[in-house]
């Protein structure tokens, strides 16, 4: 399982994305997040990060910790949830939209 808790036996622990994170994935981190919901998410050593469990983390918000091993991930979706070195990069990228996509 690519998705566990780093302590089951804290409520309020860490959940841990490691290795491919597959769509089977999401419906686990949701479970995990609905039954801690102040849990933080370490990213850091997931290698590939489906676009369901990046949705999960878009919708409930858990503070991220590390930075995602996934590069594109880190590079592109990491700033969506305001997190990695490149959150800053987003602006960037909006500033460069053509005037009548607004």
């Amino acid at each position: 399982m690519s998705v566990r808790r780093a302590s089951p036996d804290e409520p309020d622990g860490l959940i841990l994305l490691e290795g491919a994170c597959p769509v089977e994935d999401a419906e686990t981190l949701a479970g995990h997040l609905a039954g801690a919901p102040r849990a933080a998410v370490d990213w850091s050593g997931c290698t590939r990060l489906h676009t369901a469990v990046f949705q999960v983390l878009l919708r409930l918000r858990p503070p991220l910790r590390g930075t995602c091993g996934d590069p594109f991930a880190a590079r592109w979706l990491a700033p969506a949830l305001g997190a990695g070195a490149g959150a800053g990069d987003a602006s960037i990228v909006a500033s460069r939209r053509p005037a009548g996509d607004a």
